[in-house]
């Protein structure tokens, strides 16, 4: 595709990327800031295309796959297209670990449970973005987390989102990943809580409610057997914690309606940056 205009973004690389780069023509933009999620941000702030291809620069994708993917985001009038990993399963070891596959379909799933969708890769690093989903994307992420909130920013704004099965292979010789397996795995996990916090406030504190209030009724029950029985309330510290416990169920519940209202403000705002910007395919600019 010989009308990309290539932009290497370099996270404090210690070889000769931005050096190389430079001499193929491409622009070098320095990230001090380290970090996936650091770059990201940078590159959506300092590009303005009307559709931005985002790979990692590990010659792990396979380059061709650019003109497929960028031609159903255009045709279907798509907002993101996602490269859903394929690996030969003669290349598989090395180039897909058993273990990253395992994670990576365990996140997956926790995310389609959570915020719905039909993604089979949400780590990918190979996707397509059009101008109005970049524009309309506060990232916060500063690691390798940075694909869970891409994703999950698709979703809560349902922006139509598709996947191209790419070949995945594996990295040059001499080289290694910057991915941590245990590290990142348990980053992006707490991602996913996190966001889930965030843009499901009202689903989390109901379920914080209904347990603490659950545990405040069954401590509770023994205190109502004994007044059945003798009149009084012998076990009055218990009555006193089950009452507070009971207490705090329905301020969580309170919490989470508040935080539902703010959440739909904030979805309204991002959704509103989202239209103002036309989809390529339209005839914008």
């Amino acid at each position: 595709m010989p009308e990309l205009e290539i932009y290497v973004f370099d996270n404090r690389s210690q070889d000769q990327t931005a050096a190389v780069a430079r001499a193929e023509g491409a622009t070098v933009i320095s990230v001090d800031t380290p970090g996936k999620g650091s770059v990201v941000r940078r590159m959506f702030a300092d590009v303005d295309p009307d559709i931005l291809v985002m790979v990692d620069g590990d010659a792990t994708y396979l380059a061709r796959a650019v003109t497929q993917m960028v031609d159903k985001l255009i045709d279907e009038r798509l907002d993101m297209v996602v490269g859903s990993r394929s690996t030969p399963k003669d290349n598989m070891p090395e180039a897909y670990r058993r273990g990253h596959q395992f994670g990576n379909q365990l996140l997956t799933s926790s995310v389609k449970r959570i915020f719905g969708g039909a993604f089979s890769d949400m780590l990918s690093g190979y996707r397509v973005f059009t101008r109005r989903y970049i524009k309309s994307f506060p990232a916060t992420s500063q690691g390798f987390e940075i694909e869970t909130e891409l994703t999950i920013h698709a979703l809560e704004l349902r922006m139509p989102s598709g996947e191209v099965p790419v070949e995945y292979g594996a990295r040059p010789v001499g080289t290694e990943s910057k991915l941590s397996t245990y590290r990142d795995g348990w980053r992006i996990l707490r991602t996913i809580v996190h966001l889930y916090i965030a843009e499901r406030p009202l689903s989390f504190y109901s379920l914080c409610a209904l347990l603490i209030a659950g545990t405040s009724i069954g401590i509770f029950v023994p205190v109502i057997f004994d007044y059945m029985e003798t009149g009084l309330v012998e076990r009055f510290p218990t009555a006193i914690l089950s009452a507070s416990m009971m207490i705090c169920a329905l301020l969580s519940l309170a919490c989470g309606l508040i935080l539902d209202n703010v959440v739909r403000g904030r979805q309204e705002a991002k959704r509103m940056a989202y239209l103002a910007i036309p989809h390529p395919a339209s005839g914008g600019n």
